[in-house]
């Protein structure tokens, strides 16, 4: 296939997980920007008759914008491998790796990364230990200013910041909401990055950092997807040499875990200018609101034209494999 002849794409939107609507979001930006470069897109919603689709359709390339465990923990991604179907994204070994927070935290500080200190519990044991027992011994160790959050999964759904002892047994029902197991964490106070690492074929690159400012102060489901209600700022407001140390620390996050072509590094940034790693997401929203496009955008990228390379590497790839 001549590089310039266009491509046969699908793009995976929606799924059934918890974050349905942002990845249905995701796809039609992605969809519209790769057909605005003149290829031939289809969006599918997967599901049981979803393989038989593509084998049908016969796609060059498939771009998953899933969110949740319908796409990022890896499952999805393994059967396009084994199917050996060209797509957008990471392994499926190195999805895992990221969409298990207390996996992707401790392979990272193996490496030499700072994140905060945690403490990782399933509701079965948070249960049969004691409720009441455990928080105090959660708080004895990490003290009272936390953030609890679902062990997986993404949109800041059932993430709670914690400031007082008696907000805490509520956090842990919300987190346990959308996950059998929860993350604690020693909260960090300081600047809110994101960093979209992207890889077109020449090895992984940071973008500048996104800062966050939701104008609420927490940066919710609903401060993430409603437009308005945060405030971004590219390059983040932050040193040159901050700036720089941000990008290292992406990019080693980056490779620690396996990730490919793009993913969205989040960190907090200290009042001394270290960089906390909070998470990383192996497929990152790619819709109206999200950090990933802004910080594209700011770098000069047209997305379409970013989009159709990513795509092209991914085709070339499977070409060599």
């Amino acid at each position: 296939m001549s590089n310039s002849a266009p491509l046969t794409i699908t793009v995976l939107a929606g799924g059934i997980s918890h974050e349905r609507e942002v990845s249905l979001r995701s796809g039609r930006r992605v969809s519209d920007a790769l057909q605005g470069c003149g290829h031939n897109v289809s969006l599918a919603d997967p599901d049981a008759s979803l393989f038989s689709n593509l084998m049908d359709s016969a796609p060059d390339v498939v771009w998953p914008a899933l969110h949740g465990f319908s796409g990022e923990d890896g499952a999805l991604l393994g059967l396009l491998e084994v199917s050996g179907y060209a797509y957008v994204g990471p392994t499926a070994a190195a999805a895992r790796l990221a969409w298990s927070k207390p996996i992707a935290k401790t392979l990272v500080a193996r490496a030499g990364v700072d994140t905060p200190e945690s403490i990782t519990l399933a509701r079965e044991a948070f249960r049969e230990l004691g409720a009441a027992t455990v928080l105090q011994l959660i708080s004895g160790a990490l003290g009272q200013s936390l953030v609890v959050k679902p062990a997986s999964g993404g949109s800041a759904q059932g993430v709670t910041i914690v400031t007082r002892a008696d907000q805490l047994p509520r956090a842990m029902v919300d987190a346990y909401t959308y996950s059998d197991v929860a993350l604690i964490e020693k909260h960090v106070a300081g600047v809110e990055v994101s960093v979209t690492v992207i890889d077109t074929g020449d090895g992984p690159r940071a973008l500048p950092a996104v800062e966050i400012v939701p104008l609420d102060g927490v940066y919710s489901f609903e401060a993430r997807y409603n437009a308005g209600e945060t405030n971004f700022f590219v390059p983040a407001r932050l040193s040159d040499a901050v700036s720089a140390r941000i990008a290292d620390v992406a990019v080693s996050v980056h490779e620690t875990l396996g990730l490919d072509y793009l993913s969205r590094i989040d960190l907090i940034v200290d009042a001394l200018g270290t960089p906390w790693f909070l998470e990383a997401n192996a497929l990152p929203g790619l819709t109206e609101t999200s950090s990933a496009p802004i910080a594209m955008e700011a770098a000069g990228f047209e997305l379409g034209a970013l989009y159709e390379t990513l795509a092209r590497r991914a085709v070339a790839n499977r070409v060599r494999n």
